[in-house]
């Protein structure tokens, strides 16, 4: 089985909002903050399966989120020993015979803010959202990612660099979908800080 290497990225520290989220929505066991995370993202998904399986008998790592689409599969595993986190990264590595470098390079597919929203497209997406409320008034950060795993780093960085929500964060399927809200000033941090880390990946580039 041919297996592409779509998203690799391990994040250092796990912020309280990141980490929260995760624990709302994932199924697995689920991290907490200030550890540390590696999100992998495989095509085709259901070779995740056996990623999953390196990952936790080589390490002492926990998995809080296994997706398995058909088109591609994301795991997401973690650890308070980020030297534990690493060595799952680099165990998933070897067992499908590829490289650090032979992942996808992220690309920004969506980035927007949208000032000052009013009350009732707030209440749209406080609706679909399983995060932080929007409040009318507030300004909202969109991201979308390729591949789509990378939008919780960027996630991450952003809740690092700004006092801001979290509002949604969908690191699976074709797109990774990012939505933060707070003060103007805050957003337009988070974004500088989550566009940033996207660049800063490097990795193969694809057409």
């Amino acid at each position: 089985m041919s297996i592409t290497l779509r998203t690799f990225i391990v994040i250092d520290n796990l912020q309280p909002q990141l980490a929260s989220f995760i624990g709302k929505t994932a199924r697995g066991f689920l991290p907490l903050p200030h550890m540390a995370a590696l999100y992998v993202e495989i095509s085709p998904g259901i070779a995740i399966n056996r990623v999953t399986d390196v990952a936790l008998k080589a390490t002492t790592v926990a998995p809080a989120i296994q997706v398995v689409e058909r088109a591609f599969g994301l795991l997401e595993v973690h650890d308070f020993d980020q030297g534990a986190v690493r060595s799952a990264g680099r165990a998933i590595l070897e067992s499908l015979g590829v490289g650090e470098d032979q992942r996808m390079k992220p690309r920004i597919a969506t980035n927007q803010v949208l000032r000052s929203i009013e009350p009732y497209q707030a209440q749209i997406i406080n609706r679909d959202s399983q995060g932080m409320m929007i409040l009318p008034g507030d300004s909202l950060f969109i991201l979308e990612t390729e591949p789509a795993g990378y939008v919780a780093y960027a996630a991450n960085e952003a809740e690092k660099a700004a006092h801001v929500k979290l509002v949604e964060v969908r690191p699976f399927g074709a797109f990774g979908r990012l939505w933060m809200s707070g003060p103007e000033s805050e957003i337009d941090s988070a974004r500088a800080a989550a566009i940033a880390a996207i660049e800063g990946v490097q990795g193969r580039e694809t057409k």
